[in-house]
């Protein structure tokens, strides 16, 4: 949480800095130098895969082709693989996850592994309330209040993706994901699952959805949940994994941080200036070559 003196200078900055141009703002550029949210940049990391689903290295901006809503945009900020990353890790510690804390945690270890010095994780457990296990770090290790975890209460998964977004939207990383270890089963949240995903888009945060049913769920309960978790997925350009083990889990977090740390991070102006609020539509490509590409699906227009 921010200070006193923190939140006095915050507000000195955005003021004098941000005020003339608009009123939210988004991280571009250097990582020591923030830009302004609201001076309408659109920032969107994108995962290239090749047909073996492997990064695809040294890709040039000129091969780059992106539009919004079918109009063909110019690429203002383009940065490839070298990129440090924020994460938020959320681990489901509900009545639902009795038997799969531990593997849940497991995850959380995997993913820990293997990220790089300049790369920042923080981790949060959520059941009735959303709490802090581990603060933003590179270490490899987790903190000793992560082998307490219990399953018990509620699910509030839509309020944690949506607190896990405004955490990362004060980050400087330009590359920032959501992992979310959980079966889906939101039962107490105030936010809906629209509002979360929004956050997250505003965020440029990317989602990662691990479905951690029991094996003996099933039926149409599964699939609505399910469905949710491939919503925040999908329309945040991450991937959906489904119910992991073993060697399958260790390949999957192996995955999960090399793709965070081999995506190429592009930024433009939108020729359409309108703010009302509408959906706008992204399309990336790379016509030259048949690569497999994720990205964000879009974003909402500002409003005045």
């Amino acid at each position: 949480m921010f200070s006193k003196f923190s939140k006095k200078f915050l507000f000195i900055f955005v003021l004098f800095f941000v005020f003339p141009f608009s009123s939210n703002s988004l991280f571009a550029q250097d990582d020591d130098e923030i830009i302004n949210i609201d001076s309408s940049l659109v920032i969107l990391n994108a995962t290239i895969t090749n047909s073996k689903d492997k990064p695809e290295f040294n890709l040039t901006k000129s091969q780059f082709e992106l539009f919004e809503d079918g109009k063909k945009q110019e690429i203002a900020v383009f940065e490839t693989q070298k990129t440090p990353y924020a994460v938020i890790i959320l681990i489901d510690t509900s009545g639902s996850m009795e038997q799969r804390v531990s593997l849940a945690r497991s995850a959380a270890i995997n993913f820990l592994d293997g990220i790089r010095p300049d790369d920042n994780v923080a981790i949060y457990n959520f059941d009735s309330e959303i709490k802090l296990v581990q603060k933003f770090s590179n270490l490899r290790d987790l903190f000793p209040q992560a082998f307490d975890l219990k399953a018990s209460g509620w699910t509030v998964l839509n309020d944690a993706v949506y607190e896990a977004a405004k955490e990362l939207d004060k980050r400087k990383e330009k590359r920032r994901a959501i992992i979310v270890l959980s079966d889906g089963a939101d039962t107490k949240s105030g936010r809906s699952s629209s509002k979360a995903l929004k956050a997250a888009l505003d965020a440029n945060a990317t989602i990662y959805t691990v479905d951690m049913s029991g094996i003996d769920t099933g039926g149409k309960s599964r699939m609505q949940n399910q469905g949710i978790l491939k919503k925040f997925a999908n329309r945040t350009g991450g991937r959906f994994i489904s119910t992991p083990g073993g060697l399958e889990m260790r390949e999957t977090f192996k995955n999960i941080v090399e793709e965070l740390g081999s995506q190429y991070t592009l930024g433009y102006y939108p020729t359409n200036t309108k703010k009302d609020g509408k959906w706008r539509k992204i399309e990336l490509n790379i016509p030259e070559k048949k690569l497999n590409i994720r990205t964000r699906e879009g974003y909402e227009a500002p409003k005045n």
